[in-house]
């Protein structure tokens, strides 16, 4: 299954390739107990939210690199 940022939370936390991913970008991805609070937004929404921390930058660095898991 191809991922990218436009992929929903929840379903990058079941790509076991993805969650190790975004682990190594965004510490306590796999473990934050409230990730299970924002599965239905998409990393890039989840992204954009000051506290995630992420420049825009690094949200197009993640997604190419998830788009890459697919190929």
């Amino acid at each position: 299954m191809a991922v990218s940022v436009d992929t929903k939370v929840k379903e990058l936390m079941k790509n076991a390739a993805a969650a190790d991913l975004l682990e190594k970008f965004s510490p306590g991805f796999k473990t934050n107990p409230q990730m299970k609070l924002v599965g239905g937004l998409t990393f890039r929404k989840l992204a954009s939210f000051p506290q995630a921390g992420l420049s825009p930058e690094q949200v197009e660095e993640i997604d190419a690199a998830l788009k890459a898991l697919g190929e």
